[in-house]
């Protein structure tokens, strides 16, 4: 792949937030940083004057960067400290201690504890975060604490050290805080259970807990202990405003490999997220070239292996947006709604917004490539036989029957080319007639192009409906050329396409190329059209001035006008620079007629 400079890079990166990564010379990552506006972020490392020396060093060796867009700037954070760990980027290492987010670890060990931790240990314990904000942690253990008595020491509480009495009650037992299992007070199956039911707090399952709160409440109110039942009511209140916590993905959601698809008629782009513990801790896209037309279906499979294998995935689940072949032990889950759907959603953002800067950069440092792919899709969308790689486009214009006249302007490869573009005065129609319109300059048009033997487009655009592409058709059956041109007409009101013989119309996407490129060929139709039209009209104005002088003839008007360009700058010209141009008889009297 080409390599593409800092300049073109910045120049085309989003607007949204999420997080950029920094890679050198030799691919490596050497700085990952978040951003609520990507754009304005990255770009002021090459704008601004940089004190600290470390950082002018880091810009210096910057020579690709990469994005990943997220939905909000919390998302970012989490994220970016996600990429940090994973990768460890040289010039992030100041910030390793500072950005270690908590997590709530739920201890693999006989009457498991729950505590707040920043270390992750791969010991078989549960971990559940990391959270963005430490209240929220401290919120969650509290009301934990407050509602399932649970062990707060580390010992080891194996059944054989319980029954040789190794232990004693302590104060945190005296106080209510534990139901003290060291001493065989609380059975390991009814400690399983709080764990069970706290482990469902954690991933956002509060339905046999809330029963469990309400219960507490209930008892203490029938006891008449108010202030403790309000004091459990509003932990509860925190508890579910937690719900809507901002983390990336869902905390049930873990352990899964995401997978989208958007592609072209000639490059296709998959994008890989990778899940663990409810955050992302990687993506990627690939662009992918197409030899042949393969579907997105076959793209897709061999982009799945292919990035597990780079990224020695062993996930065992895997999101995708539609039905495709995978090793039988892997679990496939196509969402339609809800959070798994929010996260297909996200990779399609990440994958659409690789492939916009891909085509700004290409346009930059490959314009043919841009047009090749723009052309075949085209091909693809308006059901042609060729490219259309010259295309033509009519539009009439007239206001209440007077000066009728009609634009004709031509696009090469998807690209005005201006010094082609014709325009018509309409010479056989009487009054505002856009049917018999259309028909005079197509036909004037190609019998034009006939005789003097130049190329003819492989498109026609014409601008309106079924009543103007049928007034076009007549002249080229008249020219003998229906069928060896192709030719279309794109009606205002819902954009849409209509073909000959064809009464249903064809609606493209809104955010189709093709689509834009119709609508930029219709829309300069319609510009050049009017310009000419108003020039016509104006001119008509201002000379019917000058005819209105005694003396003053069609010659003279011309001479006045090719030196002076308007009616306006004839009234102020002096008569002795008007005699100048017609002599002094006839400029007096151009002169006492405007003075």
């Amino acid at each position: 792949m080409t390599q593409i400079s800092i300049e073109i890079q910045l120049s085309t990166l989003p607007k949204n937030p999420g997080v950029y990564l920094f890679h050198d010379v030799d691919e490596k990552i050497i700085y990952v940083g978040k951003a609520k506006n990507l754009k304005k972020r990255v770009n002021s490392y090459f704008t601004k004057k940089h004190e600290y020396g470390k950082t002018r060093v880091l810009v210096k060796k910057i020579h690709r960067i990469d994005h990943i867009v997220v939905a909000t700037e919390s998302d970012a954070l989490l994220l970016e400290n996600n990429l940090i760990k994973k990768h460890r980027p040289r010039y992030n290492v100041l910030l390793k201690d500072d950005k270690s987010y908590p997590w709530i670890c739920i201890k693999k060990e006989r009457f498991s504890r729950v505590f707040q931790t920043r270390k992750f240990i791969k010991d078989g314990s549960e971990y559940f975060g990391p959270y963005t904000n430490q209240k929220t942690v401290r919120i969650l253990l509290d009301l934990i604490k407050s509602v399932y008595p649970l062990r707060t020491c580390n010992y080891d509480l194996s059944e054989e050290k319980i029954k040789a009495e190794k232990y004693k009650e302590c104060l945190e037992y005296h106080l209510g805080n534990c139901k003290a299992p060291c001493v065989a007070k609380q059975t390991s199956e009814n400690y399983d259970q709080q764990i069970n039911d706290i482990r469902h707090i954690l991933k956002g399952n509060f339905k046999s807990s809330l029963q469990y709160f309400k219960n507490q409440m209930k008892m203490l109110a029938d006891e008449m202990k108010y202030e403790e039942a309000q004091l459990i009511k509003e932990k509860v209140d925190i508890l579910s405003k937690y719900q809507s916590k901002s983390t990336i993905v869902h905390p049930k959601i873990d352990d899964v490999d995401v997978f989208s698809i958007i592609s072209d008629a000639a490059f296709a782009y998959v994008n890989y997220l990778q899940i663990s513990h409810g955050s992302i801790i990687g993506s990627q896209t690939i662009e992918i070239k197409k030899k042949l037309d393969e579907t997105d279906e076959s793209l897709l499979q061999l982009a799945i292996v292919e990035l597990r294998e780079r990224f020695q995935s062993n996930s065992k689940e895997i999101y995708v947006p539609f039905e495709v072949i995978v090793q039988p032990h892997i679990k496939l889950t196509i969402p339609k709604l809800g959070d798994k759907k929010k996260i297909i959603d996200l990779s399609k953002r990440n994958a659409m917004f690789f492939r916009q800067d891909r085509f700004k950069q290409i346009q930059i440092i490959d314009p043919n490539r841009h047009a090749n792919r723009i052309m075949a899709q085209m091909k693809i969308d308006l059901r042609l036989s060729e490219e259309p790689r010259h295309i033509e486009c009519f539009d009439n214009s007239n206001l209440q029957g007077s000066n009728p006249v009609a634009a004709c302007v031509v696009f090469k490869d998807g690209k005005p080319s201006k010094k082609e573009y014709r325009k018509f005065d309409i010479k056989t129609v009487e009054g505002p007639d856009d049917f018999a319109s259309m028909e005079e300059v197509v036909f004037r048009r190609y019998k034009r192009l006939k005789e003097e033997e130049k190329p003819l487009p492989q498109l026609i655009v014409i601008d309106g409906g079924k009543g103007q592409l049928s007034s076009a058709l007549k002249s080229l059956d008249v020219l003998g050329l229906r069928g060896k041109i192709a030719i279309i007409g794109i009606a205002k009101r819902l954009e849409e396409i209509y073909f000959p013989k064809d009464p249903i119309p064809l609606y493209l996407d809104k955010k189709s190329e093709s689509l834009k490129i119709i609508q930029q060929l219709r829309n300069e139709a319609h510009r050049f059209g009017i310009t000419f039209h108003r020039q016509k009209r104006s001119k008509g104005a201002l000379t019917s001035e000058l005819e209105e002088i005694n003396g003053i003839g069609k010659k003279t008007m011309q001479d006045l006008l090719k030196h002076f360009k308007s009616v306006k700058r004839i009234k102020e010209a002096s008569l002795e620079k008007l005699t100048e141009i017609i002599g002094f008889s006839k400029a007096k009297k151009v002169y006492e007629t405007f003075h």
